[in-house]
């Protein structure tokens, strides 16, 4: 690809990335009161239907499906390691949130879904995460186990030019926030700083430690 072929496809993606990290999160009506209200950032995410059962490969090359990886409040995140910018910046503003959380007593897990699974393989993944945060779990899987956690959490993906090595992939950018118990609590754009994703997820866990629930132990819903 050359230079002003990349230049084109970046901003193409850019472009694509804008209208999904505004649009991908859909809201549904409910009655019940949101006892989280004064943590969110994410507008309708009390009532976002996001998340689900998945089984993906682990970075170590083990099959593990959301039970074993989500055991505690985790940020997950959709995207894959060639991408040229986005998902870089996006990683380490989640990796400086959970070192801001573990600053005040909170552990937090980062998990990083890809969205390229022909080129991010376990070792590639390693590398990544590792780059990116000790915590940080990294992921991959067929394209059909991909496919299906994408649907999961409303996400989504599109490969620019299949079997193309050096292809861009169009990607969701928000990052989202998984208790084991309770499920989906919330979700940050890329506009959202370390400091304003760690304020909100230790308002959800500061709130779940005021009605008596250990984070990630959940009390009911």
């Amino acid at each position: 690809m050359n230079v002003s072929n990349k230049t084109a496809a970046l901003a193409a993606t850019a472009a694509v990335v804008a209208v999904v990290g505004i649009s991908v999160v859909l809201s549904f009506g409910s009655s019940e009161p949101d006892r989280f209200a004064q943590c969110r950032k994410g507008v309708g995410s009390a009532t976002a239907k996001i998340g689900g059962p998945f089984t993906l490969v682990s970075e170590t090359g083990a099959t593990v499906t959301d039970k074993d990886v989500i055991t505690k409040p985790s940020l997950i995140y959709f995207g894959y390691t060639y991408c040229p910018d986005v998902c870089p910046i996006d990683s380490t503003r989640n990796a400086a949130a959970i070192d801001l959380l573990s600053t005040r007593g909170d552990d937090v897990t980062p998990i990083f879904i890809s969205v390229d699974p022909t080129r991010d393989t376990p070792p590639v993944l390693t590398e990544f995460t590792d780059l990116m945060s000790p915590k940080m779990i990294g992921l991959t899987g067929t394209t059909e186990q991909v496919d299906a956690a994408v649907k999961a959490y409303r996400a989504y993906y599109m490969i620019r030019t299949p079997g193309d090595p050096a292809t861009l992939v169009d990607h969701s950018t928000q990052t989202y926030l998984m208790d084991p118990k309770l499920g989906f609590l919330d979700y940050y754009d890329r506009d959202a700083t370390p400091e304003t994703v760690a304020e909100s997820v230790g308002c959800f866990l500061d709130a779940l430690k005021s009605e008596g629930a250990t984070p990630g132990s959940g009390n009911g819903n």
